[in-house]
């Protein structure tokens, strides 16, 4: 059984997943591959710069800028950042050497930014005849030295038509560019059995046949939950919503305290993700990729956000929603959002987004299976 080694972190909670799910369908479709996870935070916090001033890992402190919605400048923050992580990229290597000198994988798959020179060089070094592979989680590529960096032999698997692009142009070699059908989705967004959604809406609480949006901002939520909903309480429309919170306490207790017609079910943690999404006809939320594509992928057309507080490698993501036509990029939720919720009301607008949005066939994670399985058995 041959080894592949999936090296992720906790930067935000994309990467882990996408390492996760590529598991779970390995496990389940039985695929003779032997997936091994690698947090590369923990290997490298002996040269965490970040750690070293602050005392807090890198991964955290931006785990806090996006439960604090700190990402104001995020785009500028970036260069001092990479400046760092060159700084330290000779003791990068050597830790990354120095692991794959005894624990040696057939291939190693990154699902990470930022690192893949350092990933590459201590391969090339380490395993020299071990196939690179990065898998990109990002519907786009926010050069330079994000996602993509010119070198080679390696592997890159994209998304979306504009990150083959980019990959493309930057030089790497046309066959060793794969493009799947979107971002990878945890297997369980392709086995959900029906529900009876009216009953399901009165279980929660919920008018049975109100039109339904669910609010989502990730793991961490955002504070921009209780303005919209505040907005949306006081718009006059004929709705209601699912509100989840992730791990933000603090935002589930601020939305169980407002009061307004708009009905709303607020929820904390939850693993059921999917389910509420069944429940719902369209989706609010932030342009991260995840999000977009599990709404997508349960049939909602989405109203999201791109400005300055934006984070740079998801603005693409705004821009793919509306050339794809499944659902409504807004510049400013609070000046938008009451006329985009009118909009999704609409029935033939709503039907025109998802009809939209049921054109999007999404089976990424499946097909990079078999992607990685062909480079294996080519090398």
């Amino acid at each position: 059984m041959q080894t592949i080694e999936l090296v992720f972190f906790d930067a935000g909670g994309g990467h882990r997943s996408a390492a996760n799910a590529l598991c779970e369908v390995v496990r389940r479709e039985q695929i003779p591959f032997d997936m091994r996870m690698m947090n590369l935070q923990e290997l490298l916090d002996e040269v965490d710069i970040f750690r070293r001033i602050t005392g807090i890992r890198m991964q955290d402190i931006y785990n806090m800028m996006l439960r604090r919605g700190w990402t104001l400048g995020s785009k500028q923050m970036l260069a001092p950042m990479h400046s760092v992580i060159r700084m330290f990229h000779p003791q990068q290597v050597r830790g990354l050497v120095r692991y794959w000198s005894g624990n040696k994988p057939d291939m190693v798959v990154s699902v990470v930014p930022n690192f893949n020179r350092a990933l590459f060089e201590a391969v090339q070094t380490a395993i020299p005849h071990v196939p690179f592979v990065t898998i990109l989680t990002d519907m786009a590529d926010y050069p330079p030295h994000f996602w993509l960096e010119r070198q080679a032999p390696q592997y890159v698997i994209c998304g979306t038509e504009r990150a083959r692009d980019q990959a493309l142009e930057l030089g790497h070699a046309p066959e060793r560019v794969f493009l799947v059908s979107g971002m990878i989705l945890n297997p369980r967004y392709y086995d959900i059995a029906p529900v009876d959604k009216p009953k399901e809406r009165a279980a929660l609480g919920l008018d049975p046949n109100m039109p339904t949006a669910v609010m989502m901002f990730g793991g961490a939520g955002s504070v921009k939950m209780v303005d919209i909903a505040k907005r949306l309480n006081e718009s006059g429309l004929d709705m209601q919503m699912i509100a989840i919170c992730g791990k933000n306490e603090t935002l589930e207790s601020a939305l169980r305290g407002l009061s307004g017609r708009v009905r709303t079910h607020v929820v904390g943690f939850t693993n059921e993700v999917p389910r509420y999404m069944q429940l719902a006809d369209f989706f609010i939320g932030k342009p991260g990729p995840g999000s977009i594509s599990e709404a997508v992928a349960m049939g909602l057309p989405v109203i999201v956000e791109t400005n300055a507080w934006t984070l740079p490698q998801e603005r693409f993501n705004a821009v793919w929603v509306e050339e794809k036509g499944v659902g409504i990029s807004l510049r400013s939720f609070s000046r938008g959002i009451v006329a985009a919720a009118r909009r999704m009301l609409d029935p033939v607008q709503h039907a025109m987004f998802t009809d939209q949005v049921a054109e999007q066939k999404n089976r990424a994670v499946f097909e990079i299976p078999e992607i990685l399985g062909g480079i294996l058995k080519d090398r």
